[in-house]
């Protein structure tokens, strides 16, 4: 199994941040890369689309409003990974209410791809996406 992790601190407080990506239908709100998602199985699913048109179905897991984080799995797609299970969590920081630390981190069993290569992947995605987060913050 492979795994990676990636943080950011975020310039609003936890409860912004978490009201900006807490939903689990809210990708497209803050993440270029996915403009829509789609509520299926009562909003414990989510049928999202890449800016490529692929298709990437996903399951809510765990969901903690308190602890501002919640837990997916993929059930489809164009990844080249099979048990894939992901965290996006807020965190406050000490002293710093105007800021937020953002770690989006996953595992996942690597197919046909060595395990760097795929954490390479996931490690670009989260990156990618707690930038736009970033970008989401700073304009509004």
């Amino acid at each position: 199994m492979a795994s990676t992790s990636v943080s950011r601190t975020v310039p609003a407080s936890p409860e912004e941040v978490w009201n900006l990506i807490g939903g689990f239908q809210s990708l497209p709100d803050w993440l270029p890369y996915i403009p829509e998602s789609v509520s299926e199985q009562g909003g414990r699913a989510r049928r999202l689309a890449n800016a490529d048109g692929e298709v990437i179905v996903e399951q809510l897991t765990a969901y903690d409003l308190q602890e501002r984080s919640y837990s997916y799995a993929i059930l489809k797609a164009p990844f080249p990974v099979t048990g894939y299970l992901s965290t996006l969590r807020v965190h406050a920081l000490p002293d710093r209410p105007e800021a937020a630390e953002v770690q989006w981190s996953g595992r996942f069993v690597p197919e046909g791809v060595s395990d760097e290569e795929a954490e390479a992947l996931f490690t670009g995605i989260y990156r990618d996406g707690l930038d736009a987060l970033v970008t989401a913050v700073q304009a509004r």
